[in-house]
C-alpha cells in the first residue's frame, strides 16, 4: 500500500483492555473517547479482568471455581486502583480526588464512549473460562467475539494499544 492510499483510508484505533484496575480502565476510556473525538473509528476489546468494565453488577458463574472467581469480579463502579486500593479505601480516595479535579467518573466515561460510537467487544474465550454470560454484560456491548475478530480489527488499525 502506498502512502497516498493510506491517507484516504478511515483512521482506526484498536484497544485491548486486559486490566480490571480502575486507573488503567480509565486510561483506556480516555484514549478511546479522545480517539473517537478526533474522528478515529475506535474499537475496544475487553478480555479477562478487563471484562469488569463492561459487566453488570451481580454474581456470575456456573461451576464452583467460576462462582468463587465471581466474588472478585466487580462492575465498573466496584473496581479499584492498581496501587493503594487498601481494601476499597483507595477506590473511594481516587473517586474523591477525581471529583475535586472535575474528572469525568468512569461510568460516565464509558457512556460517552458508547455515545461517540466506540465499539465495545467482549472476549468470548475469557467469558467462557470465567463463567460470564452475554446477559451479564451491559447492553451497549456490540458483540462477543474471539481473538481472530479482534486481530482482523487491529490489522486495519493505525493505532493499537494493550492496556
Amino acid at each position: 500500500m502506498s502512502g497516498h492510499e493510506h491517507e484516504h483510508e478511515a483512521k482506526k484505533a484498536s484497544i485491548v483492555v486486559f486490566s480490571g484496575d480502575m486507573d488503567k480502565v480509565m486510561a483506556a476510556f480516555i484514549i478511546a473517547t479522545t480517539a473517537a473525538a478526533s474522528g478515529i473509528d475506535t474499537t475496544m476489546f475487553f478480555t479477562f479482568w478487563g471484562l469488569q468494565a463492561i459487566k453488570k453488577k451481580g454474581a456470575t458463574g456456573k461451576t464452583f471455581f467460576q462462582r468463587m472467581l465471581s466474588l472478585f469480579l466487580k462492575d465498573i463502579n466496584g473496581i479499584g486502583p492498581s496501587k493503594l486500593n487498601m481494601g476499597g479505601i483507595g477506590r473511594w480516595m481516587f473517586k474523591q480526588m477525581m471529583k475535586q479535579h472535575n474528572v469525568t467518573p468512569l461510568p460516565e466515561l464509558r457512556k460517552m464512549a458508547v455515545d461517540m460510537g466506540v465499539k465495545l467487544l467482549a472476549c468470548q474465550m475469557s467469558m467462557e473460562v470465567m463463567g460470564i454470560r452475554r446477559e451479564d454484560l451491559i447492553d451497549e456491548v456490540s458483540d462477543v467475539v474471539g481473538a481472530a475478530t479482534f486481530i482482523a480489527e487491529a490489522n486495519k488499525s493505525h493505532i493499537t494499544l494493550f492496556i
